[in-house]
């Protein structure tokens, strides 16, 4: 079974029914709490009643600098929310790790940024090296990705869709919550991937809600897609993708096929000012909040609630 380990200023913690037990390592990095999973699970093991988690201020269990990466439209839903049709390439980006922010933090909108989108997505935190040119079968998931964590990948859709680039629209800091929950898995929890339940709402009100069976790509083969080119290390971060559910939309097919006639200029002037009246977009003062877990709970990354607010 998964055990829960919660990262707070003073360490790390093994958690089990709204308890925590203070893991004896001497770990700061995730990679060092990775190579020293014996702690992890004497203190899963340990008959301490340990301390209310509700007691304690839960940091991103993904600690910084590290890669993170993420998959582009991974999910069915969001293929069509997106207005892709046919086989969708399997596409690659980064962000940059200084977005990485905790499970409670506030999710800080810039002030050049009028659309502020959320997505929720399964993050995959690596367990060992994985070289350029590695194969990653289904049964080799064990080895190479040590736990889960939920995240959002918080998007500025005007920076993403005029600059047409990732990199910049999703990595302003605070635009990747992370946790609160490292899921660290056993060797059996794996076939459990595909009943995994994704949900966010904004204001208590549901936006997202998927399994992975809504997934295109999974993980064994987005690691052996990405190992074509880019080497992973212990502590890094693979973001797989969103459901539908965004607040970003493509255009319908008419709307589309008239804003391709006008000049550049002109298009984005028209598309923002139809997103200026999508109501779906973060506010400040929004409060997201995000699962993901099986439904027996045999693996639960607990509950992200991330207010919102606009830059001082």
């Amino acid at each position: 079974m998964s055990t829960n380990v919660l990262r707070t200023p003073d360490g790390w913690w093994a958690v089990r029914n709204e308890r925590a037990v203070r893991i004896q390592t001497k770990a700061v990095t995730t990679a060092e709490l990775l190579a020293d999973r014996a702690a992890v699970r004497e203190a899963a093991a340990s008959g301490e009643s340990g301390t209310p988690v509700a007691d304690l201020v839960a940091l991103p269990p993904v600690t910084t600098p590290c890669r993170v990466v993420a998959q582009m439209v991974n999910y069915r839903s969001h293929a069509k929310d997106s207005g892709f049709t046919g086989d969708i390439p399997p596409t690659f980006f980064r962000k940059a790790s200084g977005s990485v922010s905790g499970p409670h933090e506030a999710i800080v909108r810039p002030a050049h940024v009028r659309f502020l989108d959320y997505e929720v997505e399964l993050g995959l935190v690596m367990g060992a090296t994985l070289p350029v040119g590695t194969v990653v079968e289904e049964t080799d998931l064990p080895h190479y990705v040590a736990g889960l964590v939920l995240t959002n990948d918080v998007s500025a859709r005007d920076v993403q869709l005029t600059k047409t680039q990732f990199y910049e629209s999703k990595s302003y800091p605070t635009f990747t919550p992370t946790g609160p929950y490292l899921a660290l898995l056993e060797p059996e929890d794996f076939a459990r991937l595909i009943d995994l339940r994704l949900r966010l709402s904004v204001n208590g009100v549901p936006r997202q809600d998927r399994t992975l069976a809504d997934m295109i790509v999974r993980p064994a083969q987005a690691l052996t897609l990405l190992a074509r080119f880019q080497t992973l290390d212990p502590g890094d971060l693979l973001l797989t993708g969103t459901p539908g559910g965004t607040a970003l939309k493509a255009p319908s097919k008419p709307v589309e096929k008239i804003a391709a006639l006008l000049p550049p200029a002109l298009k984005w002037k028209a598309f923002f000012n139809g997103q200026a009246k999508n109501p779906r977009y973060l506010r400040d003062g929004d409060l997201v909040t995000a699962t993901i877990a099986t439904p027996d709970g045999r693996i639960d990354l607990g509950e992200q609630r991330t207010a919102v607010a606009d830059a001082t």
